[in-house]
């Protein structure tokens, strides 16, 4: 057991291994994370990120349900398993596959000013939009094409230099460290009254994630309302019809001859859009129309649906639900859950 020798320098108190005591913080919400290699601390962004911080609060602390014993501190003992120079190091993973997690996956939570815009910045790692758990990893170095696609939730205010030696560790062809580096344990710091007040526990979690699903729903109808206005703006005259099943359609261009019928192999081009207009995928793009057998449940059911209606020549813009599209679980390829897709 070391005990750490208090040094007074000014106001400042620190301790032998150069920590900023608490004491001596701004307000705020930090992370002490006590590694193998040292000590990296994070000031995490419980106002802007508030659903992945208490998840990680929660964690760190014991206090969140998990596939472990309940009040275990989770992150205690877990291995960085990964660990890239000039990139970033990852943990988290309580099997050290980097395919583990804590026996659940909950959404992606965005801020526009929380980028990947240099080194120590905290993130989550993921497999797919939606599917966030334990893994986390800190950067040594800006990686702004991660903007969007993983969740910033704090940033390295001291030890910068201890994350940077846990990436530059030796380390095999699948990027794990030859000689494991490990997560002593992870210390939750609270200074001022807002980050006393922020709890990690499981019912704050629940309720925060019920905000967060509200306001992605409220989101998502402002979109698709100011996308069905852009559509009928742009066609005037031409009428959006919605079907049974929820499908909307606007006919640019009519076919002609018959429709197909189900099993019937067709080829068409398309041109994939979220709601904010980003596109995700595009044949035109890649210069050769999709081909497959329609009406056999091979693409989404909005596409079988509406190609099944469609004649030879025959061009429309579909807006498809996500009951339709991808559903609750998204896909993998960069589709998040419960998304409206436009073709």
């Amino acid at each position: 057991m070391t005990i750490s020798k208090r040094i007074v320098t000014g106001a400042a108190l620190l301790t032998a291994a150069g920590t900023l005591i608490a004491a001596e913080r701004p307000d705020g919400l930090y992370a002490e994370i006590e590694t193998s290699k040292g000590t990296i601390v994070g000031r995490l962004e419980f106002e802007k990120a508030p659903l992945t911080v208490a998840n990680f609060v929660g964690l760190a602390e014991g206090t969140k349900d998990s596939n472990k014993p309940k009040g275990t501190k989770f992150y205690d003992g877990i291995i960085f398993h990964r660990v890239i120079p000039g990139f970033m190091i990852q943990g988290g993973d309580p099997e050290g596959s980097g395919r583990g997690g804590p026996g659940y996956r909950f959404e992606d939570e965005f801020d526009p000013s929380l980028r990947h815009d240099g080194p120590g910045v905290f993130s989550m790692a993921n497999a797919g939009p939606g599917s966030n758990g334990s893994q986390f990893f800190i950067t040594v170095a800006p990686t702004p094409h991660l903007d969007d696609r993983h969740s910033v939730f704090g940033r390295v205010i001291e030890g910068q230099d201890v994350a940077n030696a846990i990436a530059n560790a030796p380390r095999n062809a699948q990027d794990r460290p030859n000689e494991e580096i490990s997560i002593k344990t992870i210390k939750i710091v609270r200074v001022g009254e807002k980050a006393k007040a922020f709890k990690g526990d499981q019912a704050h979690f629940d309720e925060l994630r019920a905000n967060i699903g509200k306001r992605a729903e409220q989101k998502a109808a402002a979109a698709l309302e100011s996308v069905i206005k852009g559509i009928k703006e742009q066609h005037p005259g031409k009428e959006l019809v919605k079907s049974p099943s929820g499908l909307q359609y606007l006919v640019i261009t009519e076919g002609s001859g018959e429709t197909p019928k189900a099993g019937t192999q067709i080829k068409a081009h398309y041109t994939g859009k979220f709601t904010s207009g980003k596109v995700f995928d595009s044949s035109v793009q890649r210069g050769e129309p999709i081909s497959f057998a329609v009406g056999q449940k091979r693409v989404i059911p909005g596409w079988d649906e509406a190609l099944l209606d469609m004649k030879k020549g025959e061009k429309r813009i579909l807006v498809i639900p996500p009951d339709l599209a991808y559903g609750p679980q998204g896909h993998p390829g960069g589709i998040p859950p419960n998304s409206t897709l436009i073709f």
